[in-house]
């Protein structure tokens, strides 16, 4: 709680002073109080499954607004769902605020009040979409909105970014939506859902400090398409807990590729029952499993999140070089692993019952 006390509190409270509102409120620890309508505002750190932590409602209850910064962290609906559920107050209107830097199209909050309940606004010849929804007000600010207040240099770097790339300059300043960067290596793949008639197996990523990422593939040979379905993607887990999710997700049977940079940890998996081996690595793998796995349609299921946002973002450092960037790839290093051993005819013992 001492970051929210050194960091949002004093920025709060400066703008109740801007307000002349200052002396109308106390503190205490993460509190605010109101005294005049009995009021408080609570501030506190929400930490989400998606980046392998979990929702702290504690002391959440019984209010009714809520508020969530930076919600472009809440990856996945159901975390932000466990929130807004709580504010639940009887007789008072209960309202969610939600303020984010637009991420990509494959968002959950793009998905649910953008998508098919929109408008198109022209800002500085962009066209941003602005959410129709009947349940939101959509309040759209971009940089342009606040000239008088901008520091010279950023707005000489603005500018400079609207001459030299106008799509990171209308993502980056002007807030919009990102369909698919530019130079992805994996353009090819589309949303639907994983077909259970075919064999399948499992690939999985050590991240270290990047996340632990596991998914679910199923290769269809002769129509040369790849069903893939995110199953972990979390951060900072010790062994003990990237283990027990491995035999939760895979069992003892199925086949399970890793990245052999970690034999210890496979090692671990493999004594716990897990029928764990490490990839095949030599010089020119990377491009050697991007240059099979292109020749694929890739099908990735609705609720793999992490997973589409890599393939609209993974993208090439230099594309006549075949040199990826090596970012934005932690699923999809674990689906080339087991998928190019698949092909390679391995045994698979896993089927959907």
């Amino acid at each position: 709680m001492k970051n929210v006390e050194t960091s949002i509190l004093p920025e709060f409270t400066q703008k109740l002073q801007l307000l002349g509102k200052a002396h109308k409120v106390r503190s205490s620890g993460n509190i605010l109080y109101c005294d005049e309508n009995n009021s408080k505002v609570i501030f506190q750190g929400i930490k989400v499954q998606s980046l392998n932590q979990t929702a702290n409602l504690k002391g959440t209850t019984g209010l009714n607004v809520f508020v969530v910064d930076e919600a472009e962290e809440f990856v996945v609906e159901k975390d932000f769902k466990t929130i807004s559920h709580s504010v639940r107050q009887k007789g008072l209107p209960n309202v969610v605020v939600v303020v984010m830097n637009p991420q990509d199209a494959e968002h959950w909050v793009y998905k649910r009040w953008i998508e098919k309940t929109h408008r198109m606004v022209n800002l500085d010849g962009c066209q941003v979409p602005i959410s129709t929804h009947p349940n939101v007000t959509h309040i759209h600010t971009t940089w342009l909105d606040n000239l008088a207040n901008l520091d010279p240099t950023f707005i000489a770097d603005a500018m400079q970014m609207r001459e030299e790339d106008r799509n990171e300059y209308n993502h980056q300043f002007l807030g919009m939506w990102l369909v698919k960067k530019k130079g992805v290596i994996y353009p090819n793949w589309v949303e639907g859902k994983f077909d259970d008639t075919l064999p399948y197996a499992y690939g999985l990523d050590f991240g270290f400090k990047n996340p632990d990422a596991m998914c679910k593939i199923a290769v269809d040979e002769p129509r040369k398409i790849v069903y893939l379905h995110e199953e972990m993607y979390a951060t900072e887990q010790s062994d003990e807990q990237i283990t027990a999710g491995v035999l939760r997700i895979a069992g003892t049977d199925a086949l399970v590729v890793a990245d052999s940079n970690e034999p210890r940890t496979i090692q671990k998996i493999a004594t716990a029952g897990a029928n764990i081996q490490p990839v095949d690595k030599y010089p020119g793998c990377v491009v050697d499993r991007i240059r099979t796995m292109k020749k694929y349609k890739w099908v990735i299921t609705e609720e793999s999140y992490n997973a589409k946002f890599e393939f609209n973002n993974y993208v090439w450092a230099d594309v006549k070089g075949e040199v990826p960037l090596d970012r934005n790839n932690h699923i999809i290093k674990a689906a080339e692993y087991i998928a190019t051993r698949l092909l390679e005819g391995s045994t698979v013992l896993a089927y959907s019952k």
